[in-house]
């Protein structure tokens, strides 16, 4: 591992030069259409390769001039009902789950050309993403990937009593989630509260991308009466009443719901523009909480540093052993 800064440390050369873990792209552009969850206006989304070092990156194709929009902590200006990325007036909403789904599977550097202010919900889960991913072909590149590693606890919370919420970032040699939602809902109580996932034991394909975002029919009144949620449904969220799922084809893991939580907060850190190594933990967070979590961490630059690994084989087996390459 080499690290970045005053702290720097440098592994010992030899004769043996062993393979380093390598930023990762798109083997070639791949395309979706579909509707913006809250603006249920059609988009079309076109995912392409991008050089080393570029990072995620949005472009709103059209405008009069396409606008790039980085991702960074800074650039999210809304956390309402999902994260949204702005740079001036241009602004793309409802990034997480395509993030997400870059998380999941390892992609460093891609454009994502938009002709819309929403990406697409798709299914409602990061799923969709997945399989666009992995049919465009990932590849690597020839330079290190670099990833933030927490050096000590980072922290933030709102409310008190039964209203707190909470989300931590602690040292840990990977990449672990460990999130707790509490509803107080008849169809969530009856599911799991609590899930924790770790990046190099599990699998995100199976195990996280294919939760849905969901919502209850008297939330979705209200928002849509407000111009939201225009393009929500049973095809692509779960939707509950005062009592029960209303999706015919129930849901997809017995723990949905908090399983969402975590690929929503898995797309809300990859925001920062690197992996994290640090296990995150939560309490009923949220995008506005995981945000000032993010620029907490930008706040206390002593607590992390930039890393990269020279030897693959000594890097977290959940980053060595990421989505093939092919």
């Amino acid at each position: 591992m080499r690290a970045y800064g005053p702290t720097a440390r440098f592994m010992p050369t030899g004769f043996y030069n062993p393979p380093v873990l390598q930023q990762r792209t798109l083997k070639s552009l791949t395309r979706a259409v579909g509707v913006g969850l809250h603006s249920g206006q059609r988009v079309e989304i076109t995912l392409r390769p991008a050089t080393p070092g570029t990072g995620i990156v949005f472009r709103r194709v059209d405008l009069p001039h396409p606008v790039d929009i980085a991702v960074s902590p800074q650039a999210v200006t809304d956390t309402r009902l999902a994260s949204t990325l702005s740079h001036g007036d241009a602004k793309v909403h409802t990034v997480e789950h395509l993030m997400s789904a870059c998380a999941g599977l390892g992609v460093d550097n891609m454009y994502v050309d938009i002709n819309a202010e929403e990406v697409p919900i798709l299914d409602g889960s990061a799923a969709s993403f997945v399989f666009l991913l992995q049919s465009a072909g990932i590849e690597m590149q020839n330079a290190a990937r670099r990833f933030i590693r927490v050096k000590a606890p980072i922290s933030v919370q709102h409310g008190q009593g039964a209203d707190l919420k909470w989300a931590t970032l602690e040292p840990y040699h990977g990449f672990k989630l460990s999130f707790a939602i509490d509803f107080a809902h008849p169809a969530v109580d009856s599911t799991g509260q609590s899930v924790d996932f770790d990046l190099s034991q599990g699998s995100y394909a199976r195990d996280i991308a294919r939760a849905r975002t969901f919502g209850f029919t008297k939330d979705v009144e209200m928002m849509r009466q407000n111009g939201l949620a225009l393009g929500g449904g049973l095809d692509n969220a779960i939707v509950m009443d005062d009592y029960k799922v209303l999706n015919s084809d129930g849901l997809r893991y017995d723990d949905e719901f908090v399983k969402h939580k975590i690929l929503d907060a898995m797309g809300d850190l990859y925001l920062l523009g690197m992996p994290l190594l640090a296990h995150y933990r939560a309490h009923r967070s949220g995008h506005a909480l995981n945000n000032q979590l993010l620029r907490q961490l930008q706040a206390q630059p002593q607590d992390w540093e930039v890393v990269t690994f020279d030897d693959a084989r000594s890097a977290p087996k959940g980053f060595a052993q990421l989505a093939p390459a092919w």
